[in-house]
């Protein structure tokens, strides 16, 4: 039986692939992909073969290509680093193809398309639970080492955590390195190569999920790439337009934190949050989106033509269109020391690794929603106890049915109905919370607790520019007040369209967007929608510089 990670190319697609590429022989052993190139090649075997090696067991073959197979995972799609080695057996023949070239051939191939894709997606889960990647020495209680693995986490880049707290040979290991306790975190790569206490932007770079932008003028610039900025991504770049996508964090917005989505259409078993985003991050390259983390934008300018848009690390981006999918973000508690513990016992996404981390512990999730209600269960199978604590009476109120009925049903999680959250407690990480409920003072020896509440829209890079409502949400369409369009000529010979603001040519979707119904289906929807505003607002400006 053929292993669907390792699958064969007929004789037809393989000479469909000639065309987008060169034929090169390796008479002896050669490296053609090494551990941490940047935009590398694709290979396809005609005779011979190509052995993929962990760099850590150099003496261990992950796989051989042989006739007709074919090497690379997704990361060959967006230019992240590779984190396998590649070297050819004696007497072997290549083609040898560029990403550019091997994305056009998708584009236009689908029977090749689908073969890579599906192998390609199905090699990245086997490689992240067999190859162990940078290793990141540093504490779990660190909120310098929680922000780098959160960060490594979300962005599906392969590490392998080593908790400096839980390590018995920490000062010989340190030592080996040349390295001191005061210097954590650090990462370490196959080569041994050490970078101390690295920035987020440096982790970017060096992973290939933040890459050099060029200067061009793009046709669409999204900013945001939750599901709403994702999906306009993957219907503009597959419609032919020039699109850049950037986003301050990692791809999936608070949907991609969700533990399993089981009421979106189409995956009647559910998906994680991480599965959907990272399909629909692959989707966008696929048609040939670039997408870049982290950027945390700004400020945004309009000049002749097109908009300007200021990020902190890197140099103006131009573009004829902008679309804010910003999203929004949880509040922080109103409590006296919540910042001292965000990182080390305060949090506000629930993922494998927060799953991990709270193993036999007592956990509080705060909030009444779907992703607090998805946060509980997914905790409680890692958990030992899992109090729910929230305002109303009826958790019912706010989270769907199906939710509510598997909460009651499981043992280990306790509703605190007419509760908050009113201290938390210790010395240098979490170590108390004390709950009020009703009237009564609770104290509960929980040190993680996981909050979900009072989204706040993340619109501060638009400083006012344009109209909101009283909550910051970004208003569109027929919902725009009439006085925040006098000052736009162009709005004299129309009315803005469905998802575009109070500024021509700048349109809002998903969760920023005032009177969005905060749904992962319908922030889809309207990434999906905004693209045809888009064609009709180019069409429009081409008309015009015509005339």
């Amino acid at each position: 039986m053929i292993d669907p990670k390792f699958p064969e190319l007929t004789n037809v697609q393989v000479e469909k692939l000639k065309n987008y590429g060169e034929i090169e022989f390796y008479k002896e052993p050669t490296v053609v992909l090494d551990f941490g190139d940047q935009h590398y090649d694709f290979f396809v075997v005609l005779t011979g073969g190509i052995r993929i090696i962990d760099p850590d067991k150099k003496d261990e073959n992950i796989a051989i290509h042989t006739r007709h197979q074919f090497s690379g995972s997704s990361s060959i799609l967006s230019h992240r680093t590779v984190g396998v080695c590649g070297e050819t057996l004696a007497n072997t023949q290549l083609i040898r193809t560029s990403p550019e070239n091997l994305k056009s051939a998708i584009a236009k191939f689908s029977d090749i398309s689908d073969v890579l894709l599906n192998a390609f997606l199905l090699r990245e889960d086997a490689l992240k639970n067999n190859v162990q990647g940078i290793k990141l020495i540093g504490s779990e209680h660190s909120n310098e080492t929680y922000a780098i693995r959160d960060f490594m986490d979300k962005n599906d880049i392969w590490y392998n955590f080593i908790d400096s707290d839980k390590e018995d040979g920490l000062v010989q290991l340190l030592e080996t390195f040349n390295l001191k306790e005061s210097d954590l975190p650090v990462l370490i790569n196959s080569q041994n190569e050490i970078s101390v206490r690295p920035s987020i932007d440096e982790i970017g770079t060096c992973t290939g999920v933040r890459l050099q932008l060029d200067d061009d003028v793009y046709d669409v610039l999204v900013v945001g790439a939750g599901p709403a900025g994702l999906a306009a991504s993957v219907y503009a770049a597959s419609e032919g337009l020039k699109v850049l996508t950037i986003d301050s964090n990692s791809p999936g917005g608070q949907a991609g934190k969700s533990s399993k989505i089981e009421n979106y259409l189409g995956f009647p078993t559910g998906i994680s949050g991480r599965d959907l985003a990272n399909n629909g991050y692959i989707q966008a390259q696929k048609f040939g989106c670039t997408i870049s983390v982290p950027h945390r934008v700004e400020g945004i300018a309009r000049k002749e033509g097109y908009y300007e848009v200021n990020s902190n690390n890197t140099s103006i981006l131009k573009a004829k269109t902008v679309i804010a999918a910003t999203g929004a973000a949880y509040r922080r508690l109103p409590l006296e020391s919540i910042e001292k513990f965000e990182g080390s016992g305060v949090y506000y996404s629930a993922t494998s690794m927060h799953a991990n981390m709270c193993k036999n512990s007592e956990i509080g999730i705060v909030g009444g929603g779907n992703s607090a209600g998805q946060a509980a269960l997914f905790l409680a199978s890692h958990a030992h106890k899992v109090y729910v604590i929230i305002r109303n009476e009826d958790i019912g109120a706010k989270m769907s049915d199906y939710l509510v009925q598997r909460i009651f049903a499981c043992d280990n999680i306790e509703v605190l109905t007419g509760s908050n959250v009113v201290k938390v407690d210790g010395d240098t990480y979490l170590e108390k919370v004390e709950i009020k409920q009703n009237e009564t003072l609770v104290l509960n020896n929980i040190n993680y607790l996981f909050t979900f509440v009072g989204a706040k829209p993340c619109t501060e890079w638009l400083d006012n520019i344009i109209d909101t409502d009283a909550k910051g949400f970004v208003h569109t369409g027929l919902t725009i007040c009439d006085n925040a369009l006098n000052g736009e000529s162009v709005f004299k010979h129309r009315k803005p369209y469905t998802f575009e603001t109070s500024l021509p040519g700048l349109f809002a979707v998903g969760d920023v967007r005032s009177g969005s119904v905060k749904r992962v289906a319908s922030a889809v929807g309207e990434g999906s929608i905004v693209v045809s505003d888009i064609h009709k607002f180019l069409a429009l400006e081409t008309e015009a510089k015509i005339i």
